[in-house]
């Protein structure tokens, strides 16, 4: 299972940016998909989800420093993930993750830069 991503970059603060996750090795239409990141001298943290919506218990998520402004999406034709972030801020600054979940099985991906700088 790999999982490449890609859209990182630099850029100003109030911008705009969308990372894709592209997945091979499995079908991601059962799995649970979606992005964590780890900003320099911080802990990784979680950033979104979103579920195959076969369990209520289980729902889509997406953490309080990004609401309304992060938005997770899968394509699951194309098995990839999105993660689109607008009016970013310096504190989105860290090294974003996708990853995938299924039945105490997970991937991840090797990590794409997006720097907030002015």
């Amino acid at each position: 299972v790999q999982l490449q991503a890609s859209g990182g970059g630099l850029v100003p603060p109030g911008g705009s940016l969308r990372l894709s996750c592209a997945v091979s090795g499995i079908i991601i239409q059962s799995w649970t998909v979606g992005w964590y990141r780890q900003a320099p001298g911080k802990q990784r943290e979680f950033v979104a989800r979103i579920t195959s919506g076969t369990n209520p218990d289980y729902p889509d998520a997406v953490a309080d420093s990004v609401k309304g402004r992060f938005t997770v999406s899968r394509d699951n034709r194309a098995n990839t993930v999105y993660l689109q972030m607008n009016s970013l801020t310096y504190e989105d600054t860290a090294v974003y993750y996708c990853y995938v979940y299924w039945a105490r099985r997970d991937y991840w991906g090797q990590g794409s830069q997006v720097t907030v700088s002015s």
